[in-house]
């Protein structure tokens, strides 16, 4: 059979399993892995050989049950999905050169834990959550990174519950429950999206990393331009034209949006997230002789433009009002969008893949993983290992 109909059978086979809920069906449990394919399944995962007994036991299994099995924090040989994979899929996300050569952090290690424990996965950007580093590691501290690069140091292994523990976020920093945003308000996040700017940074970033679209591909005119700040020109180069075929159709949907993070600040002395809760952050008012009639933040209340014209094809979810104060509202919003759903599946194709989705049976498996995603109460355990086997056909 050449790779691709061995693509689009295993694409079938996926697309069985998921249509029942992420039950093991019998048609999949039929479909029993040899001894190379449940090597190769781990190896995806893991980044790590699997151990010959390893693949005795998980052999003659039905591939999304070896696959879930690479994942399962109770299996010895899965340490290498939590501190290798996990942790190298998810660090671009935490800088803007996006990068994976940088120190493990609370962003980081709280997706590693969220992704080790099944937390919904759409809860991410707004859920009162930090996991905190244990194994010996100091304590953790809003202004400073050393618990985590103790992690990093000493190789402890992070699928441990007693390595990496699930904590109230406001408990540990101090902030309000009502500031906290899941990964949006960890430090990782805070000291390279809020720092400085104007915190627009905060909200491309979590567009690019986390619904897969740069401002570039939701730029579009036909909204109202009243919410745009003072510190954007109207006229600029000298010439209107370019406001309005072009600034407009970023800042008249971000800005209505980014003003939910109007109460944040990091502070670069002090090395931590500052949340002055009725108190709109200076950085919302600098550049305001740009163009004094212009918007000027008076709270953290966002609307969401988007959900009306092109940009509703990003799909925000009718259970949602579209509208509310403070940054995890609006990462509700965000995070129970079909395009944060589809992005997670996409990111996670290309690494368990190692490509994009290229061809008719990718993208109907991307499809069924998405729908299954959500049917699963987001998890991303389940994308992963139900990625490794449908990529196990490229082999």
């Amino acid at each position: 059979m050449s790779p691709r109909h061995r693509s689009i059978a295993l694409a079938a086979m996926v697309a069985s399993v998921l249509s029942v809920g992420l039950t093991t069906t019998a048609s999949a449990s039929s479909a029993a892995v040899s001894r190379d394919q449940a090597k190769r399944i781990h190896d995806r995962l893991t980044g790590t050989p699997a151990s010959d007994a390893w693949i005795t036991a998980n052999s003659g299994k039905d591939a999304v049950s070896v696959a879930r099995t690479a994942v399962d924090p109770a299996d010895a040989e899965s340490s290498g999905f939590y501190n290798a994979t996990l942790k190298n899929f998810s660090m671009p996300w935490t800088n803007r050169d996006q990068t994976v050569f940088a120190p493990l952090n609370d962003y980081v290690a709280t997706f590693i834990g969220m992704v080790r424990d099944n937390v919904p996965f759409n809860t991410a950007l707004s859920a009162d959550v930090l996991y905190t580093a244990g194994g010996g590691a100091p304590g953790y501290s809003s202004t400073d990174n050393n618990s985590y690069q103790y992690l990093e140091d000493n190789n402890i292994d992070m699928r441990s519950t007693s390595n990496l523990m699930s904590q109230k976020q406001s408990a540990v920093t101090g902030i309000p429950a009502a500031g906290v945003a899941g990964l949006i308000t960890t430090r990782a996040a805070s000291e390279a999206f809020f720092i400085d700017g104007t915190n627009r940074a905060m909200f491309r970033f979590t567009m690019l990393n986390q619904l897969c679209h740069d401002m570039e591909q939701v730029q579009e005119t036909s909204r109202a331009p009243d919410r745009i700040r003072q510190d954007v020109s109207r006229s600029p180069g000298g010439d209107s034209r370019n406001f309005l075929n072009g600034c407009i159709g970023c800042h008249s949907g971000m800005d209505p949006m980014a003003q939910a993070f109007s109460y944040y600040n990091f502070d670069k002395t002090q090395g931590k997230l500052v949340y002055t809760p009725g108190a709109v952050e200076a950085k919302y008012g600098i550049n305001s002789d740009n163009f004094k009639p212009g918007y000027v933040t008076p709270d953290d209340h966002w609307d969401n433009r988007w959900r009306e014209g092109p940009n509703k094809g990003l799909g925000f979810s009718s259970q949602l009002p579209g509208s509310g104060t403070g940054a995890a509202g609006l990462g509700a919003e965000l995070g129970n969008s079909n395009a944060f759903a589809q992005c997670q599946v996409e990111k996670v194709f290309k690494a368990v893949c190692f490509r994009a989705p290229g061809n008719a049976a990718d993208r109907s498996a991307v499809s069924s993983i998405v729908t299954a995603f959500k049917s699963s109460n987001y998890s991303m355990r389940e994308v992963f290992a139900q990625t490794a086997v449908y990529c196990m056909g490229d082999e």
